[in-house]
């Protein structure tokens, strides 16, 4: 068993904002004696959620064949036989003997979309979801916006630290995207823009090229890259601003630190690599229209 697979799901079961607004999608979404599908089941945390909100029974859908016998061995565990069903197979692939009245996944990555979870919730709906049925989440955004750190990360190379300057290691600093847990909140230079906005069953839309405008004096050090999805009417969840416990980073695309007034214009273009689900291996080509061509 990879041990990383399994400290990733330790972080991902230790993250009480997010299982508490799942649990308030879940009990948002599930009528009476409802049917779920859980896609990407993983470590049944959901699966066990959406029967403590009154799920009558439970197909949980895992590709990965360790994952999925390590779920067999929590539902035995936990003794779910008759409540629980684990189903071993792609979720594009996957046809359940009856219809679901709810399909809920979490395979967020820390930029939204790199396990393509809606591309994968349409797939399955399609063929499993109830007339009527709901998807958890219904929708997922991704967007970009230009930030200044608060003293944090990049943020300390800047022009005078003790007295003394340390912005010439900007010159090493390698052009990638790095992951980042915010311990205090960044100031926001532009207004978010969205690159993809996907609804669960329903496709979506993307726009990787976009323009920021800047809408405060500042310091441009990144361009900051996160996902907000809402998981139910009124029920959201986001990885930016960072919380306690919160297991998804920020994607983090450091600038060398520009001044910048409103009304200049970042000119941002996103790269994301034909079947890549890691986050830093996105790229971001960017320029800076000053105000008045200066």
């Amino acid at each position: 068993m990879d041990q990383r697979l399994l400290l990733m799901h330790q972080a991902m079961l230790a993250d009480r904002p997010r299982l508490e607004a799942y649990g308030r999608a879940l009990e948002d979404a599930i009528p009476p004696g409802g049917v779920v599908a859980d896609v990407g089941a993983g470590t049944l945390a959901l699966s066990m959620l959406a029967l403590r909100c009154g799920a009558e029974h439970v197909y949980a859908v895992e590709a990965d064949p360790e994952m999925a016998a390590v779920a067999a061995r929590i539902a035995e565990q936990n003794d779910l036989k008759g409540r629980l069903t684990l189903v071993q197979g792609d979720a594009r692939r996957v046809r359940l003997p009856v219809k679901a009245d709810v399909v809920v996944s979490e395979m967020m990555g820390n930029l939204g979309p790199e396990e393509q979870m809606m591309e994968v919730l349409g797939s399955f709906a399609r063929r499993n979801l109830a007339p009527g049925g709901r998807v958890v989440p219904e929708r997922l955004v991704t967007q970009l916006a230009a930030i200044e750190f608060d003293g944090e990360g990049w943020g300390i190379w800047d022009e005078d630290f003790l007295g003394y300057r340390l912005d010439a290691v900007q010159e090493c600093i390698a052009p990638a995207a790095q992951l980042h847990f915010f311990q205090r909140p960044p100031t926001m230079l532009s207004q978010p823009a969205a690159i993809a906005d996907q609804r669960g069953g329903k496709g979506g839309q993307q726009r990787p090229s976009r323009r920021l405008t800047i809408n405060r004096t500042g310091r441009l050090h990144a361009i900051a890259g996160y996902f907000t999805a809402t998981l139910a009417p009124g029920v959201t969840l986001s990885n930016l601003p960072s919380y306690p416990g919160c297991n998804w980073a920020v994607w983090i695309w450091p600038l060398r630190h520009t001044a910048v007034s409103a009304g200049d214009v970042l000119h941002v273009q996103m790269h994301r690599p034909e079947d890549v689900r890691v986050a830093t291996d996105w790229r971001l080509e960017c320029g800076l229209s000053k105000k008045g061509g200066r």
